[in-house]
């Protein structure tokens, strides 16, 4: 009998315990000879990684559906409101660099938990400021800025986490789907975020309600985290990369990403859309409120960004696990999200077209976030056989930076405005703000880091070539 945590030595194994083993896994059981098999436990480590990405994702962005109503409920500026979403970015971004350490170091177990503790702990210190008896003064937004700082600790290790996962305890056949479904479980997050936020603080003095709204599930995914993950690995790997896994250690894995001219060209342009991306769901709701667009008008044009979002990432990813062309729809998605957004800035500029702008934030979900899932597949197979928390991390902390950069930036670039009839923001504040520059400056970026990737991003896919030559060897 093996000892607990290693494999049994294939000849040692009767059929008899290759029977318990099927019925225990549930998957059809290889021969006694093989070096891959499959474990259902893998579905379940998925949905807790789902509900703690989505639950991460939520916190992060919370206030931003309803910028207007919690800047008149802290009786401070939309500055201040906005830097509870950038103050993720802050503390993300040398976050990032512990994360993938500890993916590839310590284990995929070790990082889940850890992160469903930070962000229970981050949900919890957030929901202090709506306790009167603890607040006075400025308290209330320290409460917030601890509490977000201690989610945004998190965030890294709950966004590199998916590809790790889809390399660890799924079979190739099944990895850019399994990916997708963990990474787009992010996005979802901050769908319901978009929609609960402007349902439930209707008005400024319920925003305290959604403290323990979005708390709660914090709670309960970090007590099945700490439960039921438990395994750095399964006992036999998935996939021939993973039998046959050589990652290198990290520092020497940095330096060969650093030396990678087709994974550099992807850290940055995936990053730069990213980044855009941080952006437009920051700021969506000032940019429609000033044109007279109401909060349920931004939130369901958030809204649909994700769903369709979601529709795309699911269609690409299944597309892509049975044909391989990661490169290919990485390119047609990134030309088509350039368009939408030049699309988005037009129009956002553009009073009474509603309908257009809910069409044209569903078309850049659609083609937006089918790039999110796919480029982190393509990172690591450009990249192979550095560990997949270092390939997809730094491409995250591109992402990072330069949606913090792109965040103080576009705040610079609006003009202020007296309060007018036409706006339907907070019309207690002094004055609002005209994004129509921003806008314009954010389609410009976005197209660039388009064509860039399109013309100069060529790879082999190095993992797929290593498991062909390691199914070769086998046979």
């Amino acid at each position: 009998m093996a000892e607990p945590g290693i494999p049994a030595d294939p000849e040692d194994r009767s059929p008899a315990d290759e029977s318990a083993e099927e019925v225990a896994t549930g998957e059809p059981c290889q021969s006694a000879a093989s070096p891959v098999r499959l474990y259902q436990k893998r579905w379940f480590i998925l949905v807790v990684v789902c509900f703690l990405n989505c639950s991460n994702a939520t916190l992060w962005i919370s206030f931003a559906p309803v910028a207007d109503l919690t800047a008149s409920y802290m009786k401070c500026s939309l500055d201040i409101v906005n830097y509870l979403s950038l103050v993720y970015l802050l503390v993300s971004i040398p976050m990032g660099f512990v994360a993938s350490w500890l993916l590839d170091t310590l284990g995929l177990n070790y990082a889940i938990v850890l992160s469903s503790w930070l962000n229970m702990a981050g949900s919890i210190v957030r929901s202090l400021s709506a306790v009167q008896i603890l607040n006075s003064g400025r308290s209330t937004l320290v409460y917030l800025f601890v509490g977000q700082s201690i989610c945004a600790l998190a965030q890294p290790l709950v966004l590199f986490v998916p590809a790790k996962l889809a390399a660890v305890w799924f079979p190739e056949h099944q990895r850019a789907t399994a990916n997708m479904i963990a990474s787009m479980s992010n996005p979802f997050g901050i769908l319901l975020a978009n929609i609960m936020s402007p349902v439930i603080a209707s008005r400024a003095e319920y925003i305290p309600i959604l403290h323990g709204v979005y708390g709660v599930p914090a709670v309960l995914v970090c007590i099945l985290a700490t439960a039921g993950v438990n395994e750095r690995a399964p006992l036999t790997p998935p996939s021939l990369s993973a039998v046959n896994s050589t990652s290198e250690p990290f520092f020497a894995g940095l330096k060969q990403l650093m030396k990678n001219k087709a994974y550099i060209i992807l850290m940055i342009c995936f990053g730069c859309g990213l980044g855009i991306f941080t952006a437009f769901s920051t700021f969506l709701e000032q940019i429609l409120c000033f044109n007279g667009y109401s909060d349920f008008i931004s939130g369901l044009c958030g809204a649909l960004f994700i769903v369709f979002g979601a529709v795309g990432a699911l269609l690409c990813g299944l597309y892509v696990d049975r044909t391989k062309k990661f490169t290919e729809v990485v390119k047609i998605c990134f030309a088509l999200t350039a368009l939408s957004v030049i699309a988005f800035a037009v129009a956002s500029n553009v009073k009474h077209v509603a309908s257009l702008l809910v069409v044209i934030c569903s078309l850049l979900g659609l083609f937006g976030f089918a790039i999110y899932p796919i480029a982190m597949e393509l990172a690591v197979e450009c990249s192979y056989p550095v560990g997949e928390g270092s390939s997809t991390g730094l491409a995250f902390i591109s992402g990072q930076v330069q949606g913090l950069i792109f965040m103080v930036v576009f705040q610079s670039l609006t003009k202020p405005y007296a309060v007018s009839h036409l706006s339907s923001c907070g019309m207690d504040q002094i004055e609002i703000y005209d994004w129509s520059i921003p806008t314009l400056v954010m389609a410009g970026i976005c197209s660039a880091g388009a064509c860039i990737f399109i013309i100069f991003f060529h790879t082999d896919y190095k993992r797929l070539k290593a498991e062909m030559a390691a199914e070769e060897h086998e046979e």
